[in-house]
Formats: C-alpha cells, sequence, structure tokens
C-alpha cells in the first residue's frame, strides 16, 4: 500500500509540472468565465445555454487532460525505461498500474475543482436579453488569474522554482479567494448575501462528470498499457461518442432482445449516467442520492476495465 502511495504521489506531482495541464485547466475555467459574458439572444433561454455550454467545455478539457495525462505517466515512461526501474525495486505491475491511475484522477479532480468554481460563477454572471454582463465578476476572476501567473514567474524567477506546477497552486488559492470575495458583492459592486445569485443545483452535475473523467482516465490508463497517445485519444473519443448514444444504438436493440444488443449495452459505458445537464432545470434539482448511485455505477465499471488494464500489463514486457 505504500508503495501505491508513493507511486500516486510522484504521478500527481509530475502532472502539475506538465504544462499541457496548466494550459487546459487555465484556458478551460476561463472560457467558461467568458460563456457567460457572451450575448446569446437564446430566446429565453440563455441561462441554460451558458449551463450546459459549461458543463461541454469540462467534459472535453477533462477527455484530454485524462488521455494526456494517462500516456505521460504510463505510455512515455514504458517507452522511455523509466517504469522499468521502478519495478526493477519489490514494486509489484499491480501497485504501479494503481498508483498511476490515483495520480491521474487526484490531478483531474484538481482540474474539475478549478473548473466548478468557473462554472458557479458563469451561473451568476450569465444573463439573458433584459439583463447586463457582470463586469465586477469577470474583472476580479480574470485578474486573479493574472496575478496567479505573476506569483508564480516570481518564485520561478527569483526563488527558482518549477512555474508550472507553483502556477496551479497560485490560480488553486486565487481563483477560490476570487470565487468568496466576488459572491459577496453584486453586479453594481454593493453587498449582498453571499453566493446569492448562484445556481448551486450544478455541483452534483459537476461531480457526475467528475466521475465520468475519472472511469476515462481508468481507460485511458488501460490503453497507455499497449498504445501510444494518438490511439489511446482516438479509442477514449469513440468510446465517448458510443456511450453518449448508447440507449439509442443498443438500448432499443436490447429491449427488442437481440444478445447482441445486450451485450453491447452492457459493455459500453452509458456515460448518460454521469451527463446531466438537461436534469439541472428540474425544480428538486439532482438529488445526491443519484450522484451516490453515479458514483456505484463509475466503481463497478472502473473495476472491470482497471483489471482488464492489470491483464494486459501483466504480459506486457518491459525491456
Amino acid at each position: 500500500m505504500r508503495e501505491t502511495f508513493s507511486i500516486a504521489k510522484n504521478s500527481f506531482m509530475e502532472l502539475l509540472r506538465q504544462p499541457i495541464f496548466l494550459i487546459l485547466m487555465s484556458a478551460s475555467s476561463s472560457f467558461i468565465v467568458f460563456l457567460s459574458i457572451t450575448p446569446y439572444f437564446g430566446l429565453g433561454e440563455d441561462i441554460k445555454l451558458v449551463k450546459t455550454s459549461t458543463m461541454a467545455v469540462l467534459l472535453l478539457s477533462g477527455l484530454f487532460a485524462a488521455v494526456l495525462a494517462a500516456t505521460a505517466s504510463l505510455a512515455d515512461e514504458l517507452k522511455g525505461g523509466t517504469a522499468l526501474a521502478v519495478l526493477s525495486k519489490p514494486v509489484g505491475r499491480i501497485a504501479f498500474l494503481l498508483g498511476k491511475l490515483i495520480g491521474v484522477c487526484a490531478g483531474l479532480s484538481i482540474m474539475v475543482y478549478i473548473n466548478l468554481l468557473s462554472i458557479l460563477l458563469a451561473s451568476r454572471m450569465g444573463y439573458d436579453a433584459y439583463g447586463d454582463a457582470d463586469p465586477v465578476g469577470s474583472n476580479i476572476f480574470y485578474g486573479s488569474m493574472v496575478l496567479a501567473f505573476g506569483i508564480a514567474a516570481f518564485m520561478n524567477y527569483f526563488l527558482e522554482k518549477n512555474f508550472v506546477s507553483n502556477a496551479v497552486a497560485a490560480l488553486l488559492v486565487m481563483l477560490t479567494l476570487a470565487f468568496v470575495v466576488i459572491n459577496f458583492f453584486d453586479q453594481e459592486f454593493q453587498l449582498q448575501k453571499f453566493a446569492a445569485e448562484v445556481d448551486w443545483s450544478l455541483v452534483p452535475a459537476v461531480v457526475c462528470i467528475l466521475f465520468m473523467l475519472w472511469l476515462i482516465a481508468s481507460l485511458a490508463v488501460t490503453c497507455s498499457t499497449r498504445l501510444d497517445m494518438i490511439a489511446t485519444l482516438t479509442i477514449c473519443a469513440i468510446l465517448l461518442m458510443l456511450g453518449l448514444m448508447s440507449d439509442y444504438l443498443f438500448g432499443r436493440m436490447a429491449e427488442a432482445g437481440s444478445w447482441v444488443g445486450s451485450l453491447l449495452y452492457t459493455l459500453v459505458p452509458n456515460w448518460q449516467n454521469f451527463w446531466l445537464a438537461d436534469a439541472i432545470e428540474n425544480e428538486n434539482g439532482i438529488p445526491w442520492a443519484y450522484v451516490g448511485h453515479a458514483f456505484t455505477y463509475m466503481l463497478c465499471f472502473m473495476g472491470a476495465v482497471v483489471s482488464l488494464g492489470f491483464c494486459l500489463f501483466d504480459n506486457r514486457e518491459l525491456n
């Protein structure tokens, strides 16, 4: 267990030092807030368009982050010989693979947290044809991002610290503070009740997307035991598209009694269990009991995928 924790910690820290991870995290969060200050002329559906668009940005950025993190954490180390050096010590392959997966999932959790703050701010700053943009929120948000990068640049230049990892840490702190400060003021910069206009029903929806990204990460890690980045990204993208249409493609076949449809409906992850963009407008919101069911589904499917990854990795020649 200690070996798994050490590998997970090293994988997590290595992921935070990847420039592409910082780019994806900062670009997605800034674009999410940008979507909330853009006029849509959506015939009364402007706020809903903002919410669904921000969740789509989170999903796509998380997909690329999961694949790139799995490739950098496992496939590149297998190709470069680093994995062989680690496994030559008393470290089992199961502990190695599980540690890599935990490290990738931890990195994705940081990214989803940053994007969650942006999505909640977007729900507050979104407006329809009768409203106005929120310059107070957007200025504080983007100003805090610039300040976070400035802090990381200062530490890199004067203290010789790693820029990327410190930028991630600074964004984590500064955007959290920005979220708190913004929600104490309204659009006219007058004090108000904290987070009075924030749609907190988005939190369980984003948590379900986090489960979805963890499952995608397990698929990416399993593919990375044998394939490179492009092949892994292709497989994950295809499974994502098929899973989003699973009810239409395979569910109807299964209901008609087709064993092929039942088999495919079971093997292909049904991502609609995690994508709850249509449910956030319900009066009762998304119950946390459903989030627990989604977590159970994710855990069972992830166990099956990781077991397949163990089988593929166990027979992999490392020299």
